[in-house]
């Protein structure tokens, strides 16, 4: 586990959730020990209806609140888009963009994912910036090539390790149970550090936080984030719920 670089545990609630679900906050935050909020951070991102209720709630009780995504521009004539501005507005510190979820659904390219991560560092968030590989991919043995390529179309250069974090989330395990092997994860994570060492500098690359994500939950979390170079998490279904996220959280106990 790497200890120079502070973890983070990031819940993406997808499009799960209603007010009465905030109710988890509060668990979460029993659960997250004085002893745990100096070793790591937790974020929930909720959907953007409950942005600003969850800040609210959020208030004192260490975990902080994201977006799921935003727009490139920060105003105009685009119905039912946010901006990053209006996340900043209601509460939000970051904001996932560029999920498999958002690029296979909407299309996004990586340029469009890159705009959306300036318009976060334009708007003091942290931009969560998501990359990972298909079954497909996987097997055509073009797991790094691909993220590769992502990473360089959706990182704008002159970003800093206080605006951007960097998920690794391989598609064919979202939502399926499988992961990929420690060994797997340890080669992607350990090419992301070198590829961000060009993209962003040496310096800043050292301390960008790579998360992992894909059926990430209790009985795997520790083996995954004693990975080199995983610095903490995003999690998906298993973040709905105060109990599995903070079962992933223990790892770090």
């Amino acid at each position: 586990m790497a200890q120079m670089i502070r973890p983070m545990v990031a819940g993406n609630w997808k499009m799960n959730g209603s007010r009465a679900s905030l109710d988890e906050l509060a668990l979460m935050s029993t659960g997250f020990t004085p002893a745990l909020r100096q070793k790591l951070d937790i974020m929930i991102c909720p959907p953007a209806t409950l942005v600003l209720a969850a800040s609210q709630r959020a208030v004192g009780i260490g975990i902080a609140i994201g977006g799921q995504d935003c727009h490139a521009n920060d105003a105009g004539a685009h119905t039912g888009d946010l901006s990053a501005g209006m996340l900043f507005d209601a509460g939000a510190t970051a904001v996932i963009v560029g999920h498999s979820e958002r690029r296979a659904d909407h299309g996004e390219s990586d340029a469009t994912v890159g705009a959306k991560a300036e318009a976060a560092r334009r708007n003091a968030l942290i931009a969560i910036v998501c990359v990972g590989e298909t079954r497909a991919d996987r097997e055509a043995g073009k797991t790094l090539a691909v993220v590769r390529r992502q990473l360089k179309g959706s990182i704008p250069d002159h970003m800093t390790s206080r605006d951007l974090v960097v998920a690794y989330e391989p598609v064919w395990a979202i939502g399926t149970g499988l992961t990929p092997t420690a060994a797997d994860v340890a080669d992607v994570h350990a090419m992301i550090r070198q590829d961000l060492r060009r993209i962003v500098g040496k310096e800043e690359a050292e301390k960008v936080r790579i998360l992992y994500g894909g059926s990430v939950k209790p009985s795997n979390a520790k083996e995954l984030m004693l990975v080199p170079n995983v610095n903490g998490a995003l999690v998906g279904g298993a973040s709905l719920k105060a109990l599995d996220l903070l079962g992933i959280v223990a790892a770090y106990a």
